[in-house]
């Protein structure tokens, strides 16, 4: 499994709109092959900026990959442009390979095959 995120520091002003934005999208993301699950998460409000993190769940770094690459990527992303002015600067992007996960209620995750023979 691998997570994505991107760190957005917007305006306080504008973070009524940048909710909006994100919100009122088309994401594509439920077309994309190893696509799992997406958040968009708001954190603490500092004097200056707001902090949102957008975190999306995939099933192998390659098909977060691949979604990079993909029709589907440039078109969720053809309004991006528009929103840098609600930012502080350009979003910090961060990626990680899952080590271990806990589900609630001993639910089955979302290891690969190849994962899970690592944790045994």
């Amino acid at each position: 499994m691998f997570i994505a995120t991107n760190r957005f520091k917007i305006n306080p002003e504008q973070q009524n709109a940048f909710r909006e934005r994100w919100l009122t999208r088309e994401t594509h993301l439920e077309t994309v092959p190893g696509f799992v699950a997406f958040h968009l998460l708001e954190g603490p409000s500092k004097d200056d900026h707001v902090l949102f993190v957008s975190h999306t769940i995939w099933q192998a770094r390659e098909d977060f990959e691949a979604w990079t690459r993909s029709e589907q990527f440039r078109a969720a992303h053809a309004q991006a442009a528009a929103g840098q002015s609600m930012a502080l600067a350009r979003p910090e992007f961060e990626g990680f390979s899952v080590v271990q996960e806990l589900v609630m209620g001993g639910a089955p995750g979302f290891l690969t095959s190849a994962a899970a023979t690592q944790a045994a």
